[in-house]
Order: structure tokens, then C-alpha cells, then sequence
């Protein structure tokens, strides 16, 4: 595979590495692919709740952070890792840093071009993880069920010839309150952003990529590497865009991801 683009700025998020549904393999394809100046993993990228359940580590898992590790070894990328809400053992060594090109903390400010976006995981208002924790614990069961179903499911479409579908995804775009929630924590998020006297926000942890305008405010959802295969990127000139991952295309000679805005 060909290296064809340098970013100024890769987001992603939500890789939980340590799970079954983590696509970790095509994570790392993309890092492989494209290099960036700087790298931000915004939360759920280990998911340490699955861990402690019983969850398994693999080869693959442990690729990820190599591709990680020479990206700032031969493009001197620098890598920021902000805690989410799976990886919230991180609290217990945060802020820390790592020499001058990886650190882990809370949340950052980042400057593209004339503007400043708040990059954080996303969680800081999901009242779930913060003040139900056992309840958001069981919603997480019922997610990885879910994902196993869906894998069933496409195992068999697959079969069929038929291409991947996504249950979760069709779930949350059907299901009034899923909408609804959706919707409340991209304001939310936008107004917090507006506090910290920043253009717009940059976000995970709902696995629900999205780049919207809200008056003067950017709110922009990097996805997931479990169903939406997805992350944002900055180019040189500070424009924003959305990449998903297409297995389909990374067989043919032209790039492996497709653009959207």
C-alpha cells in the first residue's frame, strides 16, 4: 500500500481495543496509510471495562500501537491521548508525558487556522457514566450483544452476497429517544465549547460521526472503529472532513477511504 497523504491533523476515537467488535485491523491500515503532524485518540481507544470483564488482548490490538510508535518515530507525529470513559483507568496518571511527542490528558485545545476547537471524548455530559455508572455498565453489555448479533447477522448476508449492515446504527437512527439523545449532546457539547471561548468542539464516545454547524459553532463526531470506520482529518489549509474506511476499495489501486463532508 502506497502512502499518499499527509495530514495536518488525524481524530480518532473509540477504537476499544481488547473487544471482539474493535475493527483494530483496519484502524491500523489507515495509520498505516496516511501520516499526519498530529495524531489525537480521543478516549474509548483501550476499553478497559471489557478488559476487567474478561475481555481479550490480541496481536492486532498490540498493531495498533506499533503503527502508533512509528508514526512518531519516522513522521515525528506528535500524539495526544485523551482518557474516555472506557479508559477511565487512565485517571489514575494523567496529565502525563512521554518525551516530546506523546502525552495523555483530559481534554485539549487545538488551533486550526484562525480558529479553536475543544477536543474532548464527550462523556463529561453523558449522565449515565458519570453519576449512574451500574447502569451505564449494563447499557454496555446490551451493546456488546448487540454487536454479536450483528456479527452473526452479516456473517450470513455475507454468505448471501449481500454487504455489511449495521443494526446498532439503524437502531439509533429509529429510535425516538436515541434520536433525541443524539441531538441534546451535540448542543451540549456546542455550548461547551462556547464556554471555553472556542469555534467549535471536536468529539467520540456516541459513535456517531458528524460535522454540523450550530449558528457559529462546529460540532464535529469522529466516529467509531467498530461499525462506522470512520475519522476526521485536517488539511494543511485547516478544512475538516470525514474519512470512512472501505474494504472494498483498499482491494483496488486507488485510496482506501472515501471523503465526505
Amino acid at each position: 500500500m502506497k502512502q499518499s497523504t499527509h495530514f495536518r491533523t488525524i481524530v480518532i476515537s473509540d477504537v476499544h481495543l481488547g473487544t471482539s467488535g474493535s475493527k483494530a485491523k483496519e484502524v491500523t491500515d489507515f495509520l498505516k496509510y496516511y501520516t499526519c503532524q498530529k495524531l489525537i485518540l480521543n478516549g474509548d481507544i483501550i476499553d478497559g471495562w471489557q478488559l476487567r470483564r474478561g475481555g481479550e488482548w490480541k496481536k492486532k490490538h498490540t498493531a495498533f500501537w506499533r503503527a502508533v510508535l512509528k508514526a512518531m518515530d519516522k513522521h515525528d507525529t506528535k500524539v495526544i491521548y485523551l482518557r474516555g470513559n472506557h479508559d477511565d483507568f487512565l485517571d489514575q496518571i494523567m496529565p502525563l508525558r512521554l518525551g516530546k511527542f506523546f502525552s495523555i490528558r483530559k481534554d485539549y485545545v487545538l488551533s486550526s487556522g484562525t480558529k479553536r476547537f475543544y477536543i474532548t471524548h464527550g462523556d463529561v455530559f453523558d449522565t449515565i457514566t458519570t453519576q449512574m455508572k451500574w447502569l451505564a455498565y449494563l447499557g454496555d453489555l446490551g451493546y456488546t450483544f448487540l454487536l454479536w448479533v450483528n456479527k452473526c447477522y452479516n456473517n450470513y448476508r455475507a454468505w448471501r452476497g449481500l454487504s455489511y449492515y449495521s443494526l446498532s446504527q439503524r437502531i439509533k437512527h429509529r429510535v425516538k429517544q436515541a434520536v433525541s439523545y443524539i441531538s441534546d449532546f451535540e448542543e451540549k457539547l456546542t455550548e461547551l465549547a462556547k464556554a471555553r471561548n472556542c469555534d467549535g468542539v471536536i468529539c467520540g464516545h456516541i459513535h456517531h460521526p458528524a460535522i454540523r454547524q450550530f449558528g457559529e459553532l462546529i460540532y464535529m463526531n469522529s466516529g467509531d472503529w467498530v461499525e462506522s470506520l470512520s475519522a476526521l482529518v485536517e488539511d494543511h489549509d485547516g478544512n475538516w472532513n470525514l474519512l470512512y474506511y472501505s474494504a472494498e476499495l483498499e482491494k483496488a489501486e486507488s485510496l482506501p477511504f472515501l471523503y465526505t463532508t
